[in-house]
Protein backbone atom coordinates (compact mmCIF):
# COMPACT_ATOMS: atom_id res chain seq x y z
CA UNK A 1 0.00 0.00 0.00
CA UNK A 2 1.38 3.40 -0.99
CA UNK A 3 1.90 5.87 1.84
CA UNK A 4 0.17 9.21 1.61
CA UNK A 5 2.58 11.92 2.73
CA UNK A 6 1.59 15.18 4.35
CA UNK A 7 3.78 18.02 5.61
CA UNK A 8 3.54 19.66 9.03
CA UNK A 9 5.37 22.93 9.80
CA UNK A 10 5.79 23.29 13.57
CA UNK A 11 6.14 26.86 14.77
CA UNK A 12 6.93 28.18 18.19
CA UNK A 13 4.04 30.63 18.49
CA UNK A 14 3.85 34.21 19.70
CA UNK A 15 1.46 36.59 21.40
CA UNK A 16 2.38 39.10 18.71
CA UNK A 17 -0.25 38.99 15.96
CA UNK A 18 2.29 40.18 13.40
CA UNK A 19 4.52 37.19 14.11
CA UNK A 20 1.59 34.78 13.75
CA UNK A 21 0.63 36.39 10.43
CA UNK A 22 4.21 36.19 9.17
CA UNK A 23 4.45 32.53 10.12
CA UNK A 24 1.28 31.86 8.14
CA UNK A 25 2.84 33.57 5.12
CA UNK A 26 5.95 31.41 5.45
CA UNK A 27 3.86 28.23 5.72
CA UNK A 28 2.01 29.31 2.58
CA UNK A 29 5.31 29.90 0.79
CA UNK A 30 6.52 26.43 1.78
CA UNK A 31 3.28 24.91 0.47
CA UNK A 32 3.73 26.69 -2.86
CA UNK A 33 7.16 25.06 -3.20
CA UNK A 34 5.77 21.59 -2.38
CA UNK A 35 2.61 21.31 -4.53
CA UNK A 36 2.78 17.50 -4.39
CA UNK A 37 1.94 17.55 -0.66
CA UNK A 38 -0.77 18.91 1.57
CA UNK A 39 0.99 21.29 3.96
CA UNK A 40 -0.41 22.24 7.35
CA UNK A 41 1.02 24.12 10.30
CA UNK A 42 0.57 24.71 14.02
CA UNK A 43 2.20 26.26 17.06
CA UNK A 44 3.84 24.94 20.19
CA UNK A 45 2.37 27.69 22.37
CA UNK A 46 0.74 31.14 22.56
CA UNK A 47 -1.19 30.89 19.29
CA UNK A 48 -3.65 28.74 17.42
CA UNK A 49 -3.87 26.37 15.70
CA UNK A 50 -1.67 24.22 17.89
CA UNK A 51 0.49 21.48 16.39
CA UNK A 52 -2.04 18.77 17.25
CA UNK A 53 -4.72 20.62 15.26
CA UNK A 54 -2.61 20.52 12.12
CA UNK A 55 -1.79 16.86 12.69
CA UNK A 56 -5.51 16.14 13.10
CA UNK A 57 -6.32 17.77 9.78
CA UNK A 58 -3.65 15.81 7.93
CA UNK A 59 -4.63 12.51 9.52
CA UNK A 60 -8.34 13.06 8.94
CA UNK A 61 -7.68 13.79 5.26
CA UNK A 62 -6.12 10.36 4.83
CA UNK A 63 -2.40 11.00 5.37
CA UNK A 64 -0.62 8.14 7.09
CA UNK A 65 2.94 9.49 6.99
CA UNK A 66 3.60 13.06 8.11
CA UNK A 67 6.85 14.83 7.37
CA UNK A 68 7.26 17.34 10.20
CA UNK A 69 9.79 20.16 10.30
CA UNK A 70 10.54 22.72 13.02
CA UNK A 71 9.87 26.26 11.81
CA UNK A 72 12.99 27.44 13.58
CA UNK A 73 16.45 28.69 12.77
CA UNK A 74 18.45 26.51 15.16
CA UNK A 75 17.97 23.37 17.23
CA UNK A 76 17.78 24.24 20.90
CA UNK A 77 15.29 23.04 23.51
CA UNK A 78 12.14 23.66 21.45
CA UNK A 79 13.37 21.81 18.36
CA UNK A 80 15.23 19.09 20.28
CA UNK A 81 12.74 18.37 23.05
CA UNK A 82 9.40 20.16 23.00
CA UNK A 83 8.29 19.59 19.41
CA UNK A 84 9.54 15.96 19.23
CA UNK A 85 7.66 15.27 22.47
CA UNK A 86 4.39 16.56 20.97
CA UNK A 87 4.95 14.58 17.76
CA UNK A 88 5.93 11.36 19.53
CA UNK A 89 2.94 11.52 21.83
CA UNK A 90 0.57 12.14 18.92
CA UNK A 91 2.01 9.24 16.89
CA UNK A 92 1.70 6.93 19.89
CA UNK A 93 -1.98 7.85 20.21
CA UNK A 94 -2.80 7.05 16.57
CA UNK A 95 -1.94 3.55 15.43
CA UNK A 96 -0.80 3.29 11.82
CA UNK A 97 0.37 6.90 11.64
CA UNK A 98 4.06 7.56 11.00
CA UNK A 99 5.63 10.93 11.76
CA UNK A 100 9.17 11.62 10.54
CA UNK A 101 10.85 14.68 11.96
CA UNK A 102 13.15 16.85 9.87
CA UNK A 103 15.90 19.15 10.95
CA UNK A 104 15.99 22.87 11.64
CA UNK A 105 17.23 25.42 9.11
CA UNK A 106 20.67 25.52 10.75
CA UNK A 107 23.80 26.75 9.03
CA UNK A 108 22.79 26.90 5.40
CA UNK A 109 24.28 28.99 2.61
CA UNK A 110 20.79 29.87 1.38
CA UNK A 111 20.09 31.35 4.81
CA UNK A 112 23.38 33.26 4.73
CA UNK A 113 22.51 34.69 1.32
CA UNK A 114 19.07 35.69 2.58
CA UNK A 115 20.65 37.40 5.57
CA UNK A 116 23.13 39.14 3.29
CA UNK A 117 20.25 40.48 1.21
CA UNK A 118 18.56 41.93 4.30
CA UNK A 119 21.79 43.62 5.36
CA UNK A 120 22.37 45.02 1.86
CA UNK A 121 18.82 46.40 1.86
CA UNK A 122 19.62 48.35 5.01
CA UNK A 123 22.96 49.62 3.70
CA UNK A 124 21.44 50.72 0.39
CA UNK A 125 18.74 52.66 2.23
CA UNK A 126 21.26 54.48 4.43
CA UNK A 127 21.67 58.23 4.01
CA UNK A 128 25.46 58.14 4.07
CA UNK A 129 28.18 56.19 2.32
CA UNK A 130 30.72 54.64 4.67
CA UNK A 131 33.37 52.16 3.47
CA UNK A 132 32.67 48.60 4.52
CA UNK A 133 36.01 48.34 6.29
CA UNK A 134 34.86 51.20 8.54
CA UNK A 135 31.50 49.54 9.19
CA UNK A 136 30.86 47.00 11.94
CA UNK A 137 28.26 44.22 11.92
CA UNK A 138 26.40 43.15 15.06
CA UNK A 139 24.23 40.05 14.61
CA UNK A 140 21.56 39.52 17.27
CA UNK A 141 20.56 35.94 17.97
CA UNK A 142 17.54 34.75 19.92
CA UNK A 143 19.67 33.20 22.64
CA UNK A 144 19.14 29.74 24.12
CA UNK A 145 20.22 27.62 27.05
CA UNK A 146 21.94 25.40 24.48
CA UNK A 147 25.53 26.42 23.67
CA UNK A 148 25.40 24.63 20.32
CA UNK A 149 22.56 26.85 19.11
CA UNK A 150 24.28 29.97 20.45
CA UNK A 151 27.52 29.10 18.72
CA UNK A 152 25.68 28.77 15.41
CA UNK A 153 24.67 32.43 15.59
CA UNK A 154 28.34 33.33 15.92
CA UNK A 155 29.13 31.25 12.84
CA UNK A 156 26.38 33.04 10.91
CA UNK A 157 27.90 36.36 11.98
CA UNK A 158 31.36 35.31 10.80
CA UNK A 159 30.09 34.16 7.41
CA UNK A 160 28.28 37.48 6.94
CA UNK A 161 31.24 39.50 8.20
CA UNK A 162 33.69 37.85 5.88
CA UNK A 163 31.27 37.50 2.97
CA UNK A 164 30.26 41.16 2.91
CA UNK A 165 33.63 42.58 3.95
CA UNK A 166 32.75 44.34 7.19
CA UNK A 167 35.55 45.83 9.23
CA UNK A 168 34.54 43.91 12.34
CA UNK A 169 31.78 41.67 13.63
CA UNK A 170 30.22 40.80 16.97
CA UNK A 171 27.38 38.57 18.18
CA UNK A 172 24.89 39.47 20.90
CA UNK A 173 21.67 37.84 22.10
CA UNK A 174 18.16 38.95 22.99
CA UNK A 175 18.05 36.79 26.10
CA UNK A 176 18.88 33.58 27.96
CA UNK A 177 22.63 33.83 27.32
CA UNK A 178 25.18 36.62 27.12
CA UNK A 179 26.11 39.25 26.06
CA UNK A 180 22.71 40.90 25.80
CA UNK A 181 21.95 43.59 23.23
CA UNK A 182 22.60 46.75 25.24
CA UNK A 183 25.99 45.80 26.79
CA UNK A 184 27.00 44.25 23.47
CA UNK A 185 26.25 47.42 21.53
CA UNK A 186 27.96 49.55 24.16
CA UNK A 187 31.03 47.37 23.71
CA UNK A 188 30.77 47.72 19.92
CA UNK A 189 30.55 51.49 20.20
CA UNK A 190 33.96 51.58 21.90
CA UNK A 191 35.74 49.85 19.00
CA UNK A 192 36.04 52.98 16.86
CA UNK A 193 33.88 52.15 13.82
CA UNK A 194 31.99 54.95 12.07
CA UNK A 195 28.91 52.84 11.39
CA UNK A 196 27.32 49.83 13.07
CA UNK A 197 24.75 47.61 11.37
CA UNK A 198 22.46 45.77 13.80
CA UNK A 199 20.89 42.69 12.23
CA UNK A 200 18.36 40.55 14.14
CA UNK A 201 18.85 36.99 12.91
CA UNK A 202 15.18 36.22 13.53
CA UNK A 203 12.54 34.69 11.29
CA UNK A 204 9.61 36.77 12.51
CA UNK A 205 8.72 40.01 14.21
CA UNK A 206 7.65 40.19 17.85
CA UNK A 207 8.39 41.81 21.17
CA UNK A 208 12.04 40.81 21.08
CA UNK A 209 12.72 42.25 17.62
CA UNK A 210 11.05 45.50 18.66
CA UNK A 211 13.19 45.64 21.79
CA UNK A 212 16.34 44.98 19.77
CA UNK A 213 15.54 48.04 17.67
CA UNK A 214 14.65 50.04 20.82
CA UNK A 215 18.00 49.22 22.43
CA UNK A 216 19.75 50.14 19.20
CA UNK A 217 18.09 53.56 19.36
CA UNK A 218 19.07 53.93 23.01
CA UNK A 219 22.74 53.17 22.42
CA UNK A 220 22.76 55.29 19.25
CA UNK A 221 21.47 58.29 21.24
CA UNK A 222 24.38 57.87 23.64
CA UNK A 223 26.88 57.76 20.74
CA UNK A 224 25.80 60.41 18.21
CA UNK A 225 29.16 60.23 16.44
CA UNK A 226 28.38 56.68 15.25
CA UNK A 227 25.77 55.86 12.62
CA UNK A 228 23.58 52.94 13.68
CA UNK A 229 21.64 51.09 10.98
CA UNK A 230 18.80 48.69 11.82
CA UNK A 231 18.61 45.87 9.27
CA UNK A 232 15.34 43.98 8.73
CA UNK A 233 14.92 40.41 10.00
CA UNK A 234 14.64 37.43 7.62
CA UNK A 235 10.85 36.95 7.37
CA UNK A 236 9.63 35.28 4.14
CA UNK A 237 12.72 35.85 2.02
CA UNK A 238 12.49 33.47 -0.98
CA UNK A 239 15.72 31.72 -0.01
CA UNK A 240 14.34 31.08 3.49
CA UNK A 241 11.31 29.42 1.93
CA UNK A 242 13.58 27.39 -0.37
CA UNK A 243 15.58 26.19 2.64
CA UNK A 244 12.42 25.14 4.47
CA UNK A 245 11.21 23.17 1.44
CA UNK A 246 14.59 21.41 1.28
CA UNK A 247 14.20 20.32 4.90
CA UNK A 248 11.08 18.42 3.85
CA UNK A 249 12.48 16.80 0.72
CA UNK A 250 15.69 15.72 2.45
CA UNK A 251 13.67 13.61 4.90
CA UNK A 252 12.62 11.30 2.07
CA UNK A 253 16.03 11.53 0.41
CA UNK A 254 17.66 10.15 3.54
CA UNK A 255 19.89 13.16 4.12
CA UNK A 256 18.06 14.46 7.16
CA UNK A 257 21.12 14.81 9.37
CA UNK A 258 20.91 16.86 12.54
CA UNK A 259 24.23 17.68 14.16
CA UNK A 260 24.05 15.50 17.25
CA UNK A 261 27.79 15.59 17.83
CA UNK A 262 27.47 18.94 19.60
CA UNK A 263 24.14 18.22 21.32
CA UNK A 264 24.28 18.83 25.07
CA UNK A 265 21.72 16.05 25.60
CA UNK A 266 24.04 13.46 24.03
CA UNK A 267 27.58 14.62 24.74
CA UNK A 268 29.24 16.46 27.60
CA UNK A 269 29.29 20.08 26.49
CA UNK A 270 31.56 22.30 28.57
CA UNK A 271 29.54 23.73 31.44
CA UNK A 272 26.45 21.62 30.62
CA UNK A 273 27.77 18.18 31.56
CA UNK A 274 24.87 17.27 33.83
CA UNK A 275 22.27 17.62 31.04
CA UNK A 276 23.36 14.49 29.15
CA UNK A 277 20.45 12.09 28.86
CA UNK A 278 17.75 14.38 30.22
CA UNK A 279 14.23 13.12 29.61
CA UNK A 280 12.69 14.30 26.33
CA UNK A 281 9.51 16.11 27.28
CA UNK A 282 7.61 19.22 26.28
CA UNK A 283 7.50 22.06 28.78
CA UNK A 284 4.73 23.88 26.92
CA UNK A 285 1.61 21.71 27.15
CA UNK A 286 0.01 24.16 29.57
CA UNK A 287 0.12 27.04 27.07
CA UNK A 288 -0.82 25.26 23.86
CA UNK A 289 -3.18 27.54 21.99
CA UNK A 290 -3.19 30.25 24.63
CA UNK A 291 -2.51 33.87 23.85
CA UNK A 292 -3.22 37.29 25.31
CA UNK A 293 -6.65 37.48 23.70
CA UNK A 294 -7.67 34.21 25.31
CA UNK A 295 -6.78 35.32 28.78
CA UNK A 296 -3.15 34.25 29.04
CA UNK A 297 -2.53 37.08 31.43
CA UNK A 298 0.26 35.85 33.71
CA UNK A 299 3.26 37.46 32.07
CA UNK A 300 5.02 34.21 31.53
CA UNK A 301 8.34 36.05 31.04
CA UNK A 302 8.12 34.05 27.82
CA UNK A 303 7.56 36.90 25.41
CA UNK A 304 9.42 34.61 24.56
CA UNK A 305 11.99 36.27 26.79
CA UNK A 306 12.87 33.60 29.40
CA UNK A 307 14.12 35.22 32.61
CA UNK A 308 16.84 32.68 33.16
CA UNK A 309 16.95 31.52 35.32
CA UNK A 310 15.58 29.37 34.50
CA UNK A 311 12.60 30.47 36.51
CA UNK A 312 9.36 31.24 34.67
CA UNK A 313 6.99 33.55 36.47
CA UNK A 314 4.12 31.11 36.55
CA UNK A 315 3.27 28.23 38.81
CA UNK A 316 2.47 25.48 36.39
CA UNK A 317 5.06 23.34 38.09
CA UNK A 318 7.39 23.05 35.12
CA UNK A 319 10.92 24.29 34.91
CA UNK A 320 13.87 24.03 32.60
CA UNK A 321 17.28 22.82 33.67
CA UNK A 322 19.10 25.74 35.36
CA UNK A 323 21.36 27.74 33.08
CA UNK A 324 24.92 27.48 34.44
CA UNK A 325 25.72 31.21 34.10
CA UNK A 326 22.46 32.71 35.32
CA UNK A 327 24.31 35.41 37.27
CA UNK A 328 26.60 36.53 34.44
CA UNK A 329 27.01 40.35 34.60
CA UNK A 330 26.32 40.77 30.86
CA UNK A 331 23.21 38.59 30.94
CA UNK A 332 21.36 36.36 30.70
CA UNK A 333 18.23 38.06 32.01
CA UNK A 334 16.33 38.88 28.86
CA UNK A 335 15.74 42.33 27.50
CA UNK A 336 13.06 44.13 29.46
CA UNK A 337 11.05 47.15 28.51
CA UNK A 338 12.33 50.19 30.33
CA UNK A 339 15.52 48.59 31.64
Amino acid sequence: MTEKYGVMVCGHGSRDEGAVTEFAAVAKGIAERLPQYQVDSGFLEFATPIIRDGLDRLRESGHDHILAIPGMLFAAGHAKNDIPSVLNRYAAEHEGLAITYGRELGIDLKMIRAAGDRIREALEAADTQVPMHETMLVVVGRGASDPDANSNVTKVMRLLWEGLGFGWGETVYSGVTFPLVEPGLEHAARLGYKRIVVFPYFLFTGILVNRIYDYTDKVAAAHPDIEFIKAPYLNDHPLVLDAFAERVTEILAGTNNMNCGMCKYREQALGFEDEVGLKQESHHHHVEGLNAKEGHSHDHSHDHSHDHGHDHSHDHGHHHHPYPHADHPLGPVSMKKGR
